[in-house]
């Protein structure tokens, strides 16, 4: 008999109809009555053969008409520990208090939405509710919609959890499945799990893709145990969680400071009546403030909308005579090199970084000020001009910085970006 322990609470694609001699192996439909049972999606796309395949779970592998989805409802068990927690770090009388009531609510098997703010310190918040979670022997996810942010919780679980194997898992790292009792991955791999976790906790739950995606709503769901938890976090709750709260199916938590005590810094608007870029040349107001930033010895993140655009503002800036030695690169979410740029970025290599959104949350850089060119653009929406500003200001011996809007048309998102960080601060 072949040994699956491994692939607890997982579920894959299989093409073969007897797995009778595998214990605990649950064999249904890859596709029926035109759902895709992996995603939840309507399937009506079809193969030159005929047959359907589900198009909104693709990139994890296609799912065709006539394949089985395997699912292993072995569960994973763990020894439960006195202690495993090797952070020896301290939180804030604020952050204490969230973190008890985290594992408080573990406890009362309640559903938790924390809403805090960018730079609160939310990664340390839930030390204590994953070691809670760990000590009685039960399975632990957290998931995030993007990768760079997965990359930047991994070391920080390393370190905290020292004596625990964590599972890293995303689209650009390929590792063969192991059964850790900590899984940290994006959204989209939880597509691959079923009933794994006793506690899911999702980060940036307001972040694009996972926002507004019914697909990786419904991987979400089924990643849990029946008698698992979710803990939601966010700086910008949405508007489908702030309902459950008010139905009472979330408990919700806030904290309205950062862990430094500090406020928000509240962005400076900057309405443009000529072009941003023009005949290959930045506006002259622009490249006074890019050059303001530099000579004040801040690393600069400029955020453009396009990846497109990108190119064009890389040329035009190499052209200008004050930045002639100023190390810089363009950054996005196709880059190859993404995350290579954003290791020298953070070590201070590179001066300037013009990135997409890609690096609107989840990352975290010394002393950095920020630049949104175009703000007024659609791509952004109150929830990333708020998370992009939060950037700004993380550190304890840095609390304040520049942030600035620059824009030609005023904007309800940017009207509402600004009372969200506003109101955070009273």
């Amino acid at each position: 008999m072949e040994d699956l322990a491994f692939l607890a609470g997982r579920q894959w694609i299989g093409n073969q109809e007897d797995f009778s001699t595998i214990t605990n192996l649950k064999k249904i439909p890859a596709i029926e009555n035109s759902c895709c049972n992996r995603c939840g999606a309507f399937v009506n796309a079809q193969l030159p053969n005929g047959k359907k395949y589900c198009r909104a779970c693709l990139g994890i592998g296609r799912i065709v008409e006539g394949d089985w989805l395997m699912r292993n409802l072995n569960t994973a068990i763990f020894p439960q520990r006195n202690q495993v927690l090797t952070w020896q770090g301290k939180l804030t009388a604020a952050q204490a208090k969230i973190s008890a009531n985290l594992v408080e609510n573990f406890g009362k098997g309640q559903d938790t939405l924390v809403h805090a703010v960018t730079g609160a310190g939310k990664t340390e918040m839930l030390f204590a509710l994953v070691a809670e979670c760990i000590k009685q022997g039960k399975r632990a996810g957290i998931a995030t919609p993007r990768i760079d942010v997965v990359n930047e919780l991994y070391p920080r679980f390393q370190a905290a959890f020292a004596e625990i194997a964590i599972g890293k898992y995303h689209g650009r790292e390929f590792k063969q499945p192991r059964l850790e009792q900590l899984t940290i991955c994006t959204t989209h791999q939880l597509l691959k799990f079923y009933e794994a976790f006793d506690l899911l906790i999702i980060d940036e739950v307001d972040s694009f893709p996972y926002a507004n995606d019914p697909q990786l709503h419904f991987a979400a769901k089924n990643a849990v145990k029946n008698t698992g938890l979710r803990v939601y976090l966010t700086a910008t709750p949405t508007p489908d969680l702030l309902t459950e709260v008010k139905q009472g199916k979330l408990k919700k938590l806030a904290l309205k400071r950062r862990f430094h005590g500090g406020l928000l810094p509240v962005p400076e608007e900057y309405l443009f009546l000529q072009p941003f870029l023009q005949k290959n040349r930045i506006n002259p107001k622009l490249m006074r403030r890019i050059i303001n930033v530099i000579k004040a010895g801040h690393p600069l993140l400029l955020f453009v909308p396009r990846i497109e655009q990108i190119p064009l503002y890389l040329a035009a800036l190499k052209q200008e005579q004050a930045l002639k030695q100023v190390a810089m690169a363009g950054v996005h979410a196709a880059d190859a090199n993404r995350i290579d740029k954003v290791s020298q970025f953070r070590a201070g290599e590179l001066q300037l970084l013009v990135t997409t959104t890609i690096l609107e949350r989840g990352v975290t850089f010394n002393h950095v000020w920020v630049i949104v060119v175009e703000a007024d653009d659609q791509i952004y929406t109150a929830s990333s001009l708020v998370q992009i500003a939060g950037r700004v200001g993380r550190a304890q011996a840095d609390p304040t910085g520049l942030v600035l809007f620059c824009y030609r048309k005023y904007t309800a998102n940017l009207k509402s970006a600004m009372q969200q960080i506003k109101a955070m601060n009273q």
